[in-house]
């Protein structure tokens, strides 16, 4: 089957394709939204709060994580994004980068919006990272949809599919 069939389009050298950036958020916008109602239960909203107040938690955490979604990937394309999807390299780099941009702003957020501003709390089933002290799951959830959402991106792009 040719590229153009399957909708990937060669850029030029410096380019990157929008196949991917589309392809990408079509995983990172319902998997986190799937995640936050996954993982409400392991804050307190989930005991304490209205119905109303846990949807609208609910979906406007999964509008914050699109904005981080979106702005770690910007700026891991701005450093090392040159022919990204298509060159290997660049594509583990920006991976590498967009995962640790996503991962250092949702512990910044975590610590920020539990320990200063109080604004939500953990309950007692949310599993604690010790030497971080935040929880296991916005950690793992800025691991793993990503590394999923990076993987469906790519995957048009590279040599495997591509045989």
């Amino acid at each position: 089957m040719s590229d153009i069939a399957i909708g990937v389009m060669q850029s030029a050298p410096d380019g990157i394709s929008l196949t991917a950036l589309r392809r990408y958020f079509l995983v990172i916008i319902p998997a986190n939204l799937i995640w936050e109602f996954a993982h409400l239960p392991l804050y307190t909203i989930w005991n304490e709060g209205t119905w109303g107040e846990i949807i609208f938690a609910a979906v406007h955490c999964t509008g914050g994580d699109i904005l981080i979604a979106m702005s770690a990937l910007m700026l891991a394309l701005m450093l090392t994004g040159r022919s990204w999807p298509f060159v290997n390299p660049t594509r583990r780099s920006v991976t590498v980068l967009t995962v640790v941009f996503g991962l250092g702003y949702t512990l910044f957020s975590e610590w920020l919006n539990i320990v200063i501003r109080a604004a939500w709390a953990y309950s007692d089933l949310m599993p604690i990272i010790p030497v971080l002290d935040a929880g296991l799951s916005p950690v793992l959830q800025w691991i793993v949809i990503p590394l999923i959402a990076f993987w469906w991106a790519a995957r048009p792009f590279s040599a495997e599919h591509k045989a």
